[in-house]
């Protein structure tokens, strides 16, 4: 599932947001200013941040200027009631990626989203482009220009989640947490376990790899 942080201070608009996103079909988080927002992003793999221009402790625009300084490349959407070319030129230089203006409408910001998903390989019709292949989240399939491969729920799964978020390094918690539910009582073990099973079954695939970061756990890289 596509997880979303939204960081909006003013109330209404925030539930308003967030129930019309889950609605969607996206996991939300919502962070009331930038410095919570930073918070969520240290503890959560987020796919796409939507957040506010004017916030308290820190703005939309400096929140996406440290992230871009610190290396991530999530596409960012920034609500605002400003309307000046010079306000967006300092938005699109600080690295947002599109403007939504306020009062927002739904549509419109449902189609910009879904736009810059489709620009992160994010599809949320559940399909992912991986090269020459292309994961089926309702299916639970690789398909290849030769091949069909059904996996195993929890191995897709597992494969999905790495596939949305490239290149990202994620240790054996991390993917258990998010792949299995916080609350299970699988062990650590069990994420070597299925990655071992997929290398196995996707071991005719060269479009991809799925990389050990000894140390640290798993990421999923394209091969060239």
């Amino acid at each position: 599932m596509v997880t979303i942080l939204l960081a909006e201070d003013d109330e209404a608009l925030g539930s308003l947001l967030v129930d019309f996103l889950k609605m969607g079909g996206y996991h939300v988080l919502h962070a009331k200013d930038g410095e919570e927002a930073l918070d969520w992003l240290e503890r959560e793999p987020i796919d796409l941040l939507i957040t506010d221009v004017m916030m308290p402790r820190l703005d939309g625009r400096e929140l996406t200027t440290q992230l871009r300084d610190a290396g991530y490349t999530l596409p960012v959407l920034m609500l605002t009631v400003l309307d000046a070319m010079n306000d967006k030129k300092r938005g699109f230089h600080a690295g947002a990626d599109d403007y939504v203006l306020k009062p927002v409408d739904l549509e419109e910001l449902e189609l910009r989203i879904e736009a810059l998903l489709r620009r992160a390989r994010i599809h949320h019709s559940h399909q992912i482009q991986l090269n020459d292949c292309m994961l089926d989240e309702k299916m639970l399939t690789l398909q290849t220009t030769s091949e069909t491969i059904e996996l195993p729920r929890k191995e897709f799964e597992l494969l999905y989640f790495l596939a949305t978020h490239l290149n990202q390094v994620f240790t054996r918690q991390q993917l258990l947490d998010r792949v299995w539910g916080y609350e299970t009582e699988s062990e650590i073990r069990t994420i070597d376990v299925h990655i071992n099973r997929l290398r196995t079954r996707l071991a005719s695939i060269d479009a991809f790899q799925i990389s050990t970061v000894w140390g640290l756990g798993y990421r999923l890289e394209m091969n060239e």
